[in-house]
């Protein structure tokens, strides 16, 4: 039997999407969304914010993320990944999602009619190189037959 890793998130973003290359030229788009839970305390519900950041790869990466504007609901499917290393002699890891699949959902609470936030233009965001990462994902030629 093979391990899950599978997760499944719906929120808003947190700030604008940053667009990066690595040195081989693929996209990566960084994001952060916030996710809220709802629990009780005392006799009302209080929401309960999570964050999470997330890289997504590609070509569909890239077409995305002026898209990905603060406060955008969207959707993610994807994998969660645990980065490790050393600092100061410290152990240290992260936990962050590798996205599979964005969808954009509802509107840009700014905006004043219904659809997806107003796209970004060239001007406004410039991409930038990074570093080319020594594992890349097996998601980035994710198909989009979810068999659920």
């Amino acid at each position: 039997m093979r391990d899950i890793n599978v997760v499944v998130l719906v929120g808003r973003l947190t700030r604008d999407a940053e667009l990066k290359y690595a040195k081989n030229g693929t996209a990566i788009v960084h994001f952060s969304i916030a996710v809220n839970r709802s629990r009780k305390q005392d006799d009302e519900w209080v929401d309960e914010p999570n964050f999470f950041d997330i890289d997504y790869f590609g070509k569909s990466a890239e077409s995305v993320s002026k898209y990905l504007l603060k406060g955008q609901m969207i959707g993610v499917e994807g994998e969660l990944r645990q980065d490790r290393w050393e600092q100061d002699g410290q152990a240290r890891s992260k936990v962050s999602i590798v996205a599979n699949n964005v969808k954009l959902l509802g509107s840009n609470p700014g905006s004043t009619g219904g659809g997806y936030a107003k796209p970004r233009t060239e001007n406004s965001s410039s991409p930038s190189r990074v570093p080319e990462q020594t594992e890349q994902p097996d998601s980035v030629g994710f198909d989009d037959d979810i068999p659920f």
